[in-house]
């Protein structure tokens, strides 16, 4: 019998107004522990938007997210400060890769290691053992662990966007939010990437926003389809590319490839 997945986060009447416009109204959506949920729909729907809820980027006009994470009481994230939900363990990589590109990869990870924030006492901090190798271990997962000392602006676009989502892995996050992490990519690195997502939701939780509907049906757990604002389903991948109206919501905008945020 499958085990029962409770909620890592849990998103209530959330409604978004800027300057009369109804960006997102009454959103509900339960995100479970070690899933990889995507937010996907058309041009407008407001996926990104709700990223930014989550992580207090965008204050919403209306509603709350609550966080669950393991072995400690709830935390509300509506009203907290971007940095604090950071440090709560919930990490968000965008879609243009944000590495330093002047230093080594391993200077990166260095970076990324919480309560080493300046660039410079990153390079020269002495890592602990336990640090250093945390820092390999992660490194390994992604495959650049034969990459160390290159400097990341040397790097493949994919290799530039699996270092950042190494970066984030190395706070040991409870939650990564993804937005895009294939764009650019082609089909090799793309499910690469997929695999590699596969393997990190078994520590922790994944939410992704995505237009590629391959990407998407290779490592969906859950998936929420995003019109105008407003959740229209919520299912597994089959029954949400399935349903007629996610069809016609797409096929009227151009198909989801071409769709935006």
């Amino acid at each position: 019998m499958a085990e029962k997945k409770e909620n890592v986060l849990e998103i209530k009447h959330i409604s978004v107004i800027f300057d009369g416009f109804k960006a997102l109204t009454e959103v509900d959506i339960n995100v479970k522990r070690h899933t990889i949920h995507f937010f996907i729909g058309p041009n407008g729907a407001g996926k990104t938007t709700l990223l930014d809820i989550i992580c207090a980027k965008t204050k919403p006009t209306l509603g709350t997210v609550h966080f669950y994470p393991e072995n400690r009481n709830k935390i509300r994230l509506t009203g907290m400060k971007e940095y604090k939900i950071a440090n709560e363990g919930i990490g968000r990589k965008f879609q243009v890769p944000s590495v330093f590109v002047e230093l080594t990869v391993k200077e990166n990870m260095i970076l990324s290691l919480k309560g080493h924030k300046g660039v410079w006492e990153s390079i020269f901090y002495k890592l602990s053992r336990e640090e250093e190798e945390h820092i390999m271990e992660v490194l390994k997962k992604v495959g650049l662990e034969e990459r160390t000392d290159i400097l990341a602006g040397s790097l493949a676009h994919g290799e530039k966007q699996w270092l950042e989502i190494a970066m984030q892995l190395v706070q040991k996050p409870e939650i990564i939010m993804l937005d895009e992490p294939a764009a650019g990519m082609g089909k090799p690195e793309t499910f690469r990437t997929g695999e590699l997502l596969k393997e990190i939701k078994k520590e922790c939780t994944i939410i992704v926003v995505e237009h590629d509907m391959d990407f998407v049906k290779q490592i969906a757990d859950t998936v929420t389809v995003l019109h105008e604002g407003k959740v229209l389903m919520e299912g597994n991948v089959t029954e949400a590319l399935a349903d007629k109206t996610v069809q016609a919501v797409y096929l009227g905008r151009g198909g989801e490839r071409n769709a935006d945020n």
